[in-house]
């Protein structure tokens, strides 16, 4: 069955980052439609911490902005998209995509490839999904602890498989790195990394409550449960995107720089 085609996306440059201004639901319905067109899309998400980490890795930027969607994951970025006047509809968190993408999968008959994490973690990952929505299908699933010279087999295990949907759940950025890499040759129509999110289906990482999510405030949950591994981290890039933000904040306030944005429909 082939999908109608998708009506086109509205888009904001915000910190250097072009991201698609799209609601939770709306980004489920351009996944669906993919799936049933048997079309690749490629799905990024970007928080703070990778806005900064892109001003530095190249290949990290090339990466994430050949995505052919590409997300809001923190609210901080729709935060910053409210001050430069480059507004998001919402925050698009890789979780709650993933989690929609599961429920729409349930109803479908999804067919789901799982790659990443642990052995352990990935076996109760599958184990919650299964028990959560029993209408995927989990058509495959490899731990993330494979080395260079295994890439080849586990691309070719993927194909194999034919999934509708890849969750890869490696950190950033080697998850943006095999995306980039294999992304033609993998033949599922949508790839999206998920970073630590089986970590939570399986119960081993717990998630912020709804309140500090919407507070923003995810990163200082993440940070009282590994205060000694993630300070330093969210030190840093914290702020550094507050400096980012407000340098552009300055350079949008010379003269002239709003009416041009304005023409060039960034705002």
């Amino acid at each position: 069955m082939t999908a109608a085609a998708a009506p086109p996306l509205s888009r904001r440059t915000l910190l250097g980052v072009t991201l698609d201004a799209v609601t939770l639901d709306a980004a489920l319905d351009r996944i669906d439609a993919a799936i049933r067109g048997r079309s690749p899309l490629l799905v990024g998400v970007v928080n703070a911490a990778k806005v900064v980490n892109m001003r530095h890795d190249e290949a990290l930027r090339a990466d994430v902005l050949g995505s052919d969607l590409v997300l809001a994951d923190g609210m901080s970025l729709v935060w910053a998209g409210k001050l430069l006047r480059r507004r998001l509809p919402e925050r698009v968190a890789g979780i709650d995509l993933m989690h929609g993408i599961l429920a729409r999968g349930n109803a479908h008959g999804y067919r789901v490839f799982c790659l990443g994490a642990t052995a352990a973690v990935l076996d109760a990952a599958i184990a919650r999904i299964g028990a959560d929505h029993p209408g995927v299908a989990v058509v495959g699933a490899q731990h993330g602890y494979f080395t260079a010279d295994e890439e080849r087999d586990v691309v070719d295990a993927i194909r194999r498989a034919r999934p509708d949907v890849l969750f890869v759940a490696m950190t950033s950025p080697k998850k943006e790195r095999f995306l980039a890499r294999w992304r033609a040759e993998l033949d599922v129509p949508v790839c999206h990394g998920v970073g630590g999110s089986f970590d939570v289906l399986a119960g081993a990482v717990q998630r912020a409550p709804e309140r500090w999510q919407r507070f923003g405030f995810e990163w200082l949950y993440r940070l009282k449960q590994e205060p000694r591994r993630l300070w330093k981290r969210y030190l840093k890039t914290n702020t550094v995107f507050c400096a980012m933000v407000v340098g552009e904040l300055c350079r949008d306030m010379r003269p002239g720089r709003a009416a041009r944005a304005r023409r060039s429909g960034t705002c």
